[in-house]
């Protein structure tokens, strides 16, 4: 039923696959395009900081730790001047919350993710940096052809839900050509674009490079380590030229997902930006 709907719409929509032209164009006339993108060109582009975009950021996660350190440390302190007994037994149960906190962020970080992503709130450009990030997953997606199911801005759910069946297959079949991992490639990496063209740190890149890293594998034929960081570096040069060319139709998407619109509200802002 989805995919009925997206046929029908497809041919009415200006802006729906408007870029794959030129994404095939880029790949025909570049048959090395990936050795081609420099950090030059993605600093040129408007990138921040672009040598370290592919460097997971520690930020939330450090803050989150110095905030739980730092807290219970200090009521420790003061829970010390209770009389009796409770001078020793709470400052202890305080000193052992940031014991914990600090090994299970060593052996499993992932389960402190919620925790961190709810602590991330207090950030001012928290919210602005999520939505952009997804906004700009939803409209690469869509100028490449790439339907979209749903997506959220939820804490700890934060997410762009795509669907091709075609893509699919070729996924979990481990025979994705260069052509489709071209296009997924850009999808992946255009969230951690659209930060690197607004803030001078990139804070959401960990799930889009691992994202990446999961269609290179599933990838014919393999690519070595070079390839692999030339493909990235491309994808987000692509991605940020996208975002760029589409710059009203990105903050427009911005605003319409902020106000958790409809999937079909989303695709009416992108269309009717101008």
């Amino acid at each position: 039923m989805f995919h009925v709907v997206w046929s029908v719409l497809h041919s009415s929509l200006k802006f729906w696959e408007s870029a794959t032209g030129t994404l095939t164009s880029s790949r025909n006339s570049n048959i090395h395009v990936y050795e081609l993108t420099s950090l030059r060109e993605l600093t040129s582009l408007g990138i921040k900081n672009a040598e370290n975009l592919a460097i997971p950021s520690v930020r939330n996660d450090a803050a989150f730790l110095f905030t739980v350190v730092g807290t219970t440390g200090f009521l420790g302190v003061i829970a010390g001047q209770l009389p009796g007994d409770w001078g020793f037994f709470v400052p202890y149960l305080l000193g052992s919350i940031s014991l914990v906190v600090l090994a299970v962020g060593s052996i499993s970080p992932g389960l402190l993710q919620a925790a961190i992503g709810g602590f991330s709130q207090f950030f001012p450009d928290y919210q602005d940096r999520i939505a952009r990030h997804e906004a700009a997953h939803f409209l690469v997606a869509y100028l490449l052809g790439v339907p979209i199911v749903d997506y959220s801005l939820d804490i700890g759910k934060e997410h762009v839900n795509l669907v091709n069946e075609r893509l699919q297959k070729l996924i979990y079949s481990g025979q994705l050509d260069e052509k489709e991992l071209d296009r997924l490639a850009v999808v992946s990496m255009a969230g951690l674009a659209a930060e690197g063209l607004k803030y001078d740190k990139v804070v959401g890149q960990s799930a889009d490079l691992f994202s990446l890293q999961r269609f290179i594998n599933r990838s014919k034929p393999q690519m070595s380590k070079e390839q692999q960081q030339n493909l990235t570096r491309w994808a987000v040069l692509f991605a940020g030229s996208l975002l760029k060319t589409n710059e009203v139709a990105h903050e427009a998407l911005i605003s319409a997902m902020s106000k958790k619109a409809t999937l079909l509200d989303c695709i009416q802002a992108i269309e009717n930006a101008v």
